[in-house]
């Protein structure tokens, strides 16, 4: 039988200004740990610290731009855009411009602050 969840799990955000993490699956809101599904809202001027994950990340552009760093270089993923980032490579996500942005984030596995490998602040 279908199950409803009527709502998200707040998770507490890293980074350097204050971030909305709003899980509907996951290792909180559902035990999910197969993947978690949320949406974030970044403010303008927010930075992450950098991460090697152990899980794949499919993020979908809602609102605003998120700029993505990689060893390999530096993409600006805007609203309607999407961006892969693979697991076990090295990256860190801001946004940078006016107005911050909203996206959705599906890791496989699921995010788990044990498997994300955060670089030392």
């Amino acid at each position: 039988m279908p199950k409803i969840f009527s709502a998200p799990s707040v998770i507490k955000p890293a980074g350097n200004k204050p971030k909305i993490i709003e899980e509907f699956f996951g290792r909180v809101n559902s035990e999910t740990d197969a993947v978690s599904i949320a949406k974030m809202s970044s403010p303008e001027g927010w930075m992450e610290p950098g991460q090697t994950p152990e899980f794949d990340e499919y993020t979908v552009v809602l609102k605003g731009m998120l700029r993505v760093e990689s060893k390999d270089g530096v993409v600006e993923v805007t609203a309607g855009q999407a961006v892969l980032t693979p697991k076990r490579e090295w990256v860190r996500y801001s946004t940078p411009q006016p107005g911050g942005a909203e996206y959705i984030a599906v890791c496989l596995p699921a995010f788990g602050p044990d498997i994300v490998h955060r670089d030392e602040e």
